[in-house]
């Protein structure tokens, strides 16, 4: 699928992930810088640090943590669309000393970052290799260094992905119940040192993603045709719907090697 669709209902720094509302009136805008600040903050980033996103999408969390935190960031993506954009965006912004971005996969780094921060990866990681995943984590974390993994979750137990959405929106993709998470997190070695569940807020993100899309129809259909326009309006709606009334929400699950790389209290986070 074109980029181009993408621009159409996604905020200006093109996050494809669940925006955080601090008041369900925010502008989708508002709400996705929200998000990229809480999770800067509960990475408890320090200057000259290294940082690792996987999964980075166009690259504006990534762009957004090297320039707040003042840090070394490396983006790594399946995508070359995605890759070539944010290449071109950091060297717009005269950030290319501080984030470089490479086609990757996770499995393959082997090298020791501070922080790792994943964001709307995990669903696609697959439940077969959730251990490898957070094994991989821990190797590539340091003794001191803190991770974050951001991901759709139900709250259900376990169960198959929606055969609609599978075969139309995400092939492979899995929204995991918490327990299928965390007992692959334990077995890693991993210490999850702070869970936190988003309920809402991708209700709110979705339907500002589905008013954009709408407001654009006869560009989609432009670009594809009516059925397509069809298929993707009842992807958005429906998923806004699963998020307000029915199992799905966003997990933040924090993970450390130790009990103390980070503060006590929650408090750092809010300051």
């Amino acid at each position: 699928i074109s980029d181009d669709l993408y621009n159409l209902f996604l905020d200006s720094k093109k996050q494809y992930s669940c925006a955080y509302f601090k008041d369900e009136n925010d502008s989708l805008e508002t709400a996705q810088n929200n998000k990229i600040n809480h999770i800067i903050k509960k990475l408890n980033i320090k200057p000259n640090q290294k940082v690792l996103d996987i999964g980075s999408g166009w690259g504006s969390l990534a762009i957004d943590i090297a320039k707040t935190a003042q840090c070394e960031v490396t983006g790594i993506t399946l995508s070359k669309n995605q890759l070539n954009y944010s290449i071109k965006k950091a060297k717009e912004l005269n950030l290319e000393n501080q984030v470089n971005f490479k086609l990757m996969d996770y499995r393959q780094l082997n090298e020791k970052f501070d922080r790792i921060v994943s964001v709307g990866m995990f669903e696609h990681v697959g439940r077969k290799f959730y251990k490898r995943f957070f094994v991989q984590i821990n190797k590539l974390l340091n003794d001191e260094g803190i991770a974050l993994i951001h991901t759709i979750g139900s709250v259900n137990p376990p169960r198959d992905p929606h055969p609609w959405i599978t075969k139309y929106i995400f092939p492979g993709g899995y929204t995991p119940s918490m327990s299928e998470v965390t007992s692959s997190i334990e077995k890693s070695g991993l210490i999850a040192t702070d869970i936190e569940v988003l309920r809402m807020h991708y209700s709110h993100t979705l339907r500002h993603w589905k008013e954009r899309f709408l407001a654009n129809k006869s560009k989609v259909i432009e670009m594809f045709d009516e059925k397509f326009f069809r298929m993707w309006e009842f992807y958005l709606t429906s998923c806004e719907i699963s998020f307000k009334w029915g199992d799905h929400v966003v997990y933040q699950f924090q993970l450390t090697k130790n009990y103390t790389s980070i503060p006590t209290t929650r408090d750092y986070i809010y300051q």
